[in-house]
């Protein structure tokens, strides 16, 4: 199965643990994160990711993300397929998905593309 996983998500084990659901969505990413090294799960990421991280200020986290990804992705899908990326997700949109969603939709399965 090929994840993608946003930019929260890989952010998501620094924040304040205190909070029940900030902490059980940390074990479920850190759980993810292990099946993708195990290679149970299939990484995929993008121009889009790879830009949110760039703007993260914290360097050690953004170079901790960086190299996770860059390690165990099996794809990337890079700007100079935007394009392909948009049309496709204009129609998942169009047939009421949240435009959030119909974008990482396209970035897991590329192969449609």
């Amino acid at each position: 199965m090929r994840v993608y996983l946003d930019n929260c998500s890989y952010n998501r084990p620094y924040d304040d643990q205190s909070q029940l659901r900030i902490s059980l969505e940390t074990q479920a990413k850190l759980q993810i994160q292990r099946m993708i090294k195990n290679k149970e799960l299939d990484l995929v990421s993008s121009y889009v990711l790879a830009y949110e991280n760039s703007r993260n200020p914290n360097e050690s986290k953004k170079n901790s993300i960086r190299k996770f990804v860059k390690e165990n992705r099996i794809d990337y899908i890079d700007v100079d397929r935007a394009d392909e990326v948009k049309a496709i997700a204009d129609d998942i949109i169009a047939a009421g998905v949240k435009t959030e969603d119909a974008y990482q939709y396209c970035m897991c399965n590329p192969v449609r593309m």
